[in-house]
């Protein structure tokens, strides 16, 4: 296994962590098997989240004895200073620990974004559970190239986190930036959502980018742990075969695969079309059906609520048939 440091936070970790997304779909004691498995395989890296349900409970139950193992990372949806506190403490509760080494704040808008920066703001209760020892070290989570600019810039980013693989590499330059900025990268959605069926190959594609400090495939059996941390832990040059896998990866899914760019917005009718694809792939295609669900139902609006003006089509970077495919999602989520 190779190691990296985190940019500025100075944490040794693992170069393939874990994503702790598919937890959702086993127990306690199979949380705690597989945590056992991911430190016998070298895996140092953790991150989970408060909206992953029960993620950061069951692996508070699994790193009891064994927390000092892992560098463990968490983020929250709050936007608020007094929301931020309330859920930093429910992690460290959660996760059975009195520190947690990463907090993340997860996925913020642009207008969301201001609001975390604002008095009051979720920034100042992470600074001040930093200074009180609660966390070690403040990240971001993201899924818009734009703000992945802004957040280079920003003082309190020691970390960010964003989409990164053989079919969405709209971050490339940022990400190399991130180097050269000396904050640590975080990809996430490996294999762009369960899209990628060839994991070997996907993360073989992310481990060349020597400007990745970390990947995190979600991971639920002992067997995808082996099978991932082969491929992370081969670092030679991607042969001729495999190059030609990728460029095959590229032409099948990018003529409907959504990069979550945000270009087609805003939705004549409001929907949020990046997210409903999003929570239908994770209904599709990670198999977390009643999360996905749940989700996609606290959309104001849904795919149903399309009206086929075909705006966001002129927009789209990709070409993609988004009236199309919002009217697949219909069939696959009902609404």
């Amino acid at each position: 296994m190779e190691y990296r440091i985190l940019g500025k936070t100075g944490l040794e970790i693992s170069r393939l962590g874990f994503g702790g997304i598919p937890i959702q779909k086993i127990d306690a004691e199979g949380t705690k098997a597989l945590i056992a498995d991911l430190a016998e395989a070298g895996v140092n890296y953790i991150d989970t989240a408060r909206g992953y349900t029960v993620s950061e409970e069951y692996l508070g139950y699994a790193l009891e004895g064994v927390r000092d193992r892992f560098v463990l990372a968490t983020k929250s949806m709050a936007r608020t200073k007094e929301s931020m506190a309330k859920d930093i403490d429910i992690s460290l509760k959660n996760l059975r620990t009195d520190y947690i080494d990463l907090y993340q704040v997860h996925n913020p808008g642009a207008a969301d974004l201001e609001k975390v920066m604002a008095e009051d703001g979720a920034i100042e209760a992470l600074i001040e559970a930093k200074a009180a020892g609660k966390i070690g070290h403040i990240g971001i989570t993201l899924h818009s190239a734009e703000l992945f600019k802004k957040a280079l810039d920003l003082d309190w980013v020691e970390t960010i986190m964003f989409p990164y693989n053989i079919v969405e590499t709209q971050g490339e330059e940022l990400i190399a930036e991130c180097e050269r900025k000396n904050i640590g990268f975080i990809c996430m959605k490996p294999l762009a959502g369960g899209a990628i069926e060839d994991a070997d190959i996907a993360l073989r594609f992310i481990v060349s980018n020597p400007a990745v400090t970390v990947v995190i495939p979600g991971m639920a059996e002992k067997k995808e742990i082996a099978q991932n941390v082969a491929a992370a832990s081969d670092t030679s040059p991607l042969t001729e075969d495999e190059l030609e896998k990728i460029v095959k990866i590229k032409k099948e899914l990018g003529t409907n695969f959504c990069r979550r760019c945000n270009y087609c917005a805003p939705c004549t009718v409001g929907i949020n079309i990046p997210g409903v694809f999003l929570f239908e792939g994770y209904y599709s295609r990670y198999d977390l059906k009643d999360w996905a669900m749940s989700r996609y139902s606290s959309l104001l609006k849904t795919a149903s609520d399309c009206i086929e003006c075909g705006v966001c089509e002129t927009r789209c970077p990709y070409n993609l048939p988004i009236r199309e495919m919002l009217k697949k999602t219909v069939s696959v989520m009902g609404k």
